[in-house]
């Protein structure tokens, strides 16, 4: 007879411990089934791995699963392990129902991540067995000390456990314990037992090798002969021993009074299960743990290689309970070696749920790949090409990350990732887009549709304004929706030109603000409410403004005053410039009409290509930020972003969320943006570049250079979006991004501690004037005809041991002159941000770059004390930075204040200066006089012959 089919005329039943799609699907489960008694079959992630990782069989399941909607990669599987498990369970249903509940059962296991969460092992669980909806199920729950109280809870709900990862008998005893304890709460409760099912799953050969490997360290180490005879003896005992013994604790447990109780009612006992019986040291015999455990009532479950041996020559004998004594000599044995069996079978349970969990990584990892690869271009595509050792960095932190399973950690919001500080406060971010009510914003859009305005301008500053900038520049107007602008700025000429631009009589104000106490937009909205009540009555005025703050902000109570027509709330929980992809984002996005529900679409896809359950390996976000963050480490912390021409914007948002998220404690990364794309020979090996465009763009010219730049040893980061549509990707993808390099430079990448500096400083100025009138004076280092030059007398010691005299060339020729290899030159103008003087700070900063072989930055005040200004004081000393100010041509009044917009801006400009020189930042500021077209004609002039 069949040896593996007779084992159960010894009252022990086989299990299979494999499971596949296609061994299902073609009938070779039944085929075992009828020719080998085959009674159950369990599962856990090593199998599935191997199982749709190292074939094409899930392919096309995959793909049918996607057609219908994406989702997470975790319910991906869990969809795939779901059928799997039901249609293994369909064909054993006839051996569960011929041996009435007995047997015929198949196992699916709680995620190995949850094998320390006692109540996200319950919930699982639970949800498990309702989406498998199978009589014949099991749910592998782990026997740690979390899985104990899960284990006891679930039986008491009616649910057939097997419990996996057991080595010790002590804790098998408390296992077979918590079952009984469920089924007398399943019983108390008026629960039927005899539904209930439940095994114990004892590892067996994982004992032998970890207890061999030091009784041959031992015996290595003996000089007696007679010793080391003793220590050999006990090699390739042990497992078979502890389990001889669990046996016998097996039938005390299920006897006696308490159990027999439970047994008039039809409870069954928890039959021990051996697991692990595949042999591992090919000195041993390939049935050893088939062969020496077989008794009545227990469970068997081996790989396939297994059973074929066993089919083919093993031996039956009822051998669970021949020489008990000898197996508690053979453990007496070991302990007098000085060998723990109790520390070797914890240290295996801490092994068995690490095993576990890299082999879910594994899984997970081939799930993800298969996912993005049905996906194709609906994921914007990232090809990293880093060089030799920048690439083998990311991979050893890569495989750091997934050790230690800090990417679960990040979505659990564990502050541990970063430094231990207040990050765990502002991860909203991370799942707060699948939080968005598009009903309501739809609703709202179509209100504002209705009212027929014709423009819509959002007054923010940083976060509450770059994210609605990208918006605004990247999608076109739609036809019936007001055109929106966005205006961040205190110069007079700016907020002129913007309400020339419009006409107040059709125009929404969307005040945009977290705290609702920054100067900016507050002083913006006073100008313009003003104006438009003068234009359409001050009864009606509240109704052409929109709020989005925080609750409970000051302009929530203002907005409420005022009558605004609507007040949207902010997550406290997610910070300024991680806010695009909430309201911050969202409510200027509806107000032009942009489609909501497709640029949430599109960017959940993200998101989950980005979730807790996709490994670093596979996951776009933490490889970018992996990348960044150790590029910046090794000195390449210029991060130079290019954006096509239909996200040009794109860089403006990034720039601000780099350097204001990791520009701090002297370390960071300082982002380029608008640096056209140059020659190999301009740049220095502080370079890390990014280049962003859509697949319908083409530049032969531009990816020629970047290609240079490649072969020149530079890293380079390409990523290719589908379509503008799929901009919310991008979004996200550096949100994530930026929060892992925070977490590789070792900041807090939610902090923005050098803003307030500037602020204290600008708020000390303004006051003085509201008292006195005017500005502190200021004493210029020396005054020209074209300009008054200020600086501190470090800098000014410093500019005149350089060369520095009487003239604006000399001055600045000295200023160029600190520039060292490795930094970066910003250019910081407090004037109108119009197409002219973009275009004249790109002329000086590309001339400056070209010359001078580093890295430069063209911004304009206050707009980047709000983005980039964060860096330039608080991350590294690289920076030599030249401030431009002008006398305004016209001011403009602010409403219920002596300080008008001028004053305001050239406090914040004089505020940013003073922190800049107090850090001992090499600054040199230009103040241009008369007319500002000529003086920056003049400046322009100054800084060419500076260079030459």
């Amino acid at each position: 007879m069949n040896p593996v089919k007779a084992l159960e005329n010894h009252g022990q039943a086989v299990w299979l411990d494999f499971l596949a799609r296609g061994f299902v699907a073609k009938g070779d489960l039944k085929k075992l089934i009828d020719t080998d008694g085959v009674k159950g079959v369990t599962s856990n992630p090593s199998i599935f791995e191997k199982a749709i990782g190292s074939s094409d069989e899930y392919d096309a399941p995959i793909g049918r699963a996607l057609k219908k909607g994406d989702r997470p990669v975790a319910d991906l599987f869990e969809h795939l392990a779901v059928e799997d498990i039901q249609h293994a369970a369909d064909v054993l249903r006839p051996v569960y129902d011929e041996l009435k509940g007995h047997d015929g059962f198949v196992s699916l296991e709680v995620s190995p991540y949850l094998a320390m969460d006692t109540k996200g092992t319950i919930a699982e669980a639970e949800h498990l067995w309702k989406a498998v909806h199978r009589k014949n199920l099991m749910v592998k729950v782990p026997a740690t000390p979390e899985g104990l109280p899960a284990i006891e809870h679930l039986i008491g709900e009616g649910i057939s456990i097997n419990i996996t990862l057991l080595f010790s008998q002590k804790v098998y005893i408390q296992v077979a314990k918590a079952y009984i304890a469920g089924l007398e709460k399943l019983v108390a409760d008026g629960g039927d037992p005899t539904h209930v099912a439940s095994v114990a799953s004892f590892f067996v050969s994982r004992i032998d090798t970890a207890v061999d490997k030091q009784l041959d360290e031992r015996i290595a180490r003996a000089n007696d002969p007679h010793e080391k005879e003793r220590l050999a003896a006990l090699k390739g005992k042990v497992a078979i021993a502890n389990a001889k013994l669990a046996y016998q604790e097996y039938k005390k447990l299920f006897s006696g009074a308490r159990w027999e109780k439970l047994a008039a009612k039809g409870a069954k006992p928890q039959r021990l299960l051996w697991a692990s019986t595949g042999t591992k040291n090919k000195d041993y015999s390939d049935v050893l743990y088939v062969e020496e455990l077989i008794g009545a009532n227990t469970v068997n479950t081996v790989p396939p290689a297994t059973l074929d041996a066993f089919r083919d020559h093993g031996k039956l004998r009822d051998s669970l309970e021949e020489n008990v004594d000898e197996a508690r000599d053979v453990l007496t044995e070991l302990d007098k070696s000085g060998i723990s069996l109790d520390a070797i079978t914890e240290e295996l349970v801490k092994d068995g749920v690490k095993l576990f969990a890299d082999a879910a990584d594994k899984l997970y990892g081939a799930v993800a790949h298969k996912r993005a690869t049905v996906l194709g271009a609906a994921i914007g595509a990232q090809k990293l090409a880093l060089g030799a050792s920048l690439e083998k960095a990311v991979e050893k932190s890569t495989e750091e990350w997934r050790a230690s399973a800090k990417i679960r950690k990040l979505w659990r919001k564990d502050k541990s990732v970063w430094t231990n500080d207040d990050e765990n406060k502002w991860l909203g971010w991370l799942d707060s887009l699948a939080k968005a009510d598009i009903a309501d914003y739809e609703d709202y859009a179509q209100r504002v549709k209705g009212q027929n305005f014709s423009d819509a301008v959002v007054l923010g500053m940083g976060g509450s304004s770059l994210g609605p900038e990208v918006l605004a520049e990247t999608f076109p107007k739609k036809s019936g929706f007001p055109k929106l602008h966005v205006l961040d700025s205190t110069d007079p000429a700016q907020v002129r030109a913007m309400e020339k631009t419009v006409d107040l009589k059709k125009t929404l104000f969307i005040v945009s603000s977290k705290s609702g106490g920054t100067t900016e937009p507050n002083v913006m909205k006073d100008y313009f409410f003003a104006q438009v009540s003068k234009a359409i009555g001050a009864d009606k005025a509240g109704h052409r403004f929109i709020a989005v703050t925080d609750p409970g902000s000051s302009l929530e109570k203002v907005a409420t005053k005022q009558g605004f027509a609507r007040i949207f709330h902010g997550d406290p929980a997610i910070g300024g410039r991680y806010s695009v992809l909430s309201p911050f984002g969202l409510v200027p996005a509806a107000t032009a009409g942009i489609d909501l529900r497709s640029l949430i679409h599109h960017t959940l896809a993200m998101v989950r290509s980005c979730g807790a359950d996709v490994p670093p390996h596979e996951n776009p976000g933490v490889q970018l930020g992996l990348a960044m963050g150790l590029a910046g480490v090794e000195g390449r912390d210029k991060v130079t972003i290019f954006s096509s021409r239909k996200i040009a914007d794109f860089g403006a948002w990034a720039e601000q969320l780099i350097a204001e998220s990791t520009g701090k404690d002297g370390k960071g990364l300082v982002p380029v943006n608008g640096e056209t794309l140059g020659d190999v020979s301009v740049y220095g090996d502080d370079r890390f570049f990014i280049d962003l465009r859509t697949e319908s763009e083409s530049d032969a010219a531009h990816d020629e250079k970047l290609d240079a730049l490649e072969q020149a040893g530079h890293p380079v980061v390409r990523i290719v979006m589908k379509s503008i549509e799929h901009i919310g990707q991008e979004f996200y993808r550096f949100e994530m991004a930026t929060a892992v390099a925070g977490a590789v430079i070792g900041i807090n990448p939610f902090d923005q501690p050098d803003v307030e500096a500037a602020k204290v400083k600008t708020r000390e100025l303004t006051a003085a004037f509201e008292k006195s009138g005017a500005l502190p004076k200021e004493s210029p280092v020396i005054t020209t005809d074209e300009a008054d030059l200020y600086t501190d007398e470090i800098n000014a010691a410093d500019l005149r041991k350089a060369g520095a005299d009487g003239t604006l060339e000399s001055w600045l020729k000295a200023h160029f002159s600190r520039v060292d290899a490795g930094d970066y030159v910003a250019l910081l103008a407090y004037i109108e941000r119009n197409a002219a003087h973009i275009d004249t700070l790109q002329a000086a900063r590309l001339a400056i770059r070209d010359e001078c072989h580093v890295a430069t930055c063209a911004e304009f005040g206050p707009r980047f004390l709000h983005s980039t200004g964060q860096a330039y004081k608080g991350g590294p000393d690289s920076g030599v930075f030249l401030q431009v100010t002008a006398d305004d041509a016209k001011d403009l009044p602010v409403p219920g204040q002596k300080a008008s917009f001028g004053v305001i801006k050239a406090a914040q400009a004089r505020g940013d200066f003073g922190v800049l020189t107090e850090r001992g930042r090499r600054a040199l500021r230009v103040h241009l006089k008369g007319d500002l077209a000529q003086g920056l004609k003049a400046l322009d002039d100054a800084i060419q012959q500076a260079l030459n």
